[in-house]
């Protein structure tokens, strides 16, 4: 008996991740990273901070800041994450951390509630990103700060359109992968300035890439046969192998983390 498809882009991402959420506990990707370390050095955190991790995932990142700040509220979607983020937050003994499943686009929370609000490798999952900024624009107190941290689409035409193409079929919840220049534009629209505190070249074994998405194994193919068929300067953006055969192999995704303020210039 067939199943029936997801009705919505939004039922994709749940049943997606529902399915594999116990692979992010594991990621070390998702677990630690410079772009990690970056978003708690700029977040200046103290025991009155309170924090919202706004598409939490496993928990690693609300983990983090768990560390420094006096509360932190772990958001996701899906309901297996949010298993998972709490599960995570009582093995490391973080009394701090509490759960909400929601929506970034409808979060259920006062304004002028955060101090800070982060989020990290979620953003690419969103189908409405401007409907999450306003509501971020709307929970943070003033003086408050958003810091994303996602993989980031390069200016290149089409290197982004490389990057989308092996995203969707890696996983078909995928959404967009935003360039820079469009995350400045979104920003600003929400009444956000922002600032890019980094940028960085994410390393990737392909094997752990689409296992961790339970890829299936003709996408995996396809992902490969693009790889071998692309331009030059593709290759050299990517840092691809020469050539991606049956073994594992790494490459490189690019992404930055970008600090955003309310009446920052």
């Amino acid at each position: 008996m067939l199943k029936r498809p997801p009705q919505n882009v939004k039922d994709h991402v749940q049943r997606r991740f529902g399915d594999v959420a116990a692979n992010y506990r594991r990621s070390q990707v998702h677990a630690a990273g410079p772009d990690l370390d970056r978003m708690i050095a700029a977040a200046a955190l103290s025991a009155e901070t309170r924090v919202l991790d706004a598409g939490c995932g496993a928990g690693h990142t609300a983990a983090a800041f768990a560390g420094g700040a006096g509360q932190v509220i772990a958001c996701d979607f899906t309901p297996a994450m949010l298993a998972q983020a709490k599960s995570l937050a009582r093995d490391r003994g973080l009394d701090n951390i509490s759960a909400q499943l929601a929506d970034v686009e409808n979060l259920p929370f006062p304004g002028d509630c955060f101090d800070l609000i982060v989020t990290r490798y979620s953003a690419h999952h969103w189908l409405h990103p401007e409907r999450a900024l306003a509501e971020f624009r709307r929970l943070l107190k003033t003086g408050g700060a958003l810091l994303i941290s996602d993989i980031m689409a390069r200016e290149n035409y089409a290197q982004d359109t490389f990057l989308q193409t092996i995203e969707l079929l890696r996983d078909p919840s995928h959404v967009r992968d935003y360039r820079i220049s469009e995350w400045r534009d979104m920003l600003k629209d929400a009444g956000f300035g922002c600032e890019v505190l980094m940028t960085f070249d994410l390393s990737l074994r392909f094997e752990t890439w689409t296992r961790r998405m339970n890829t299936p194994a003709q996408h995996a193919e396809m992902i490969k046969t693009l790889f071998n068929g692309a331009s030059a300067d593709v290759r050299r953006a990517f840092r691809l192998p020469a050539r991606a055969t049956s073994g594992d192999f790494e490459f490189v995704i690019p992404g930055a983390v970008i600090r955003a303020a309310v009446g920052r210039n």
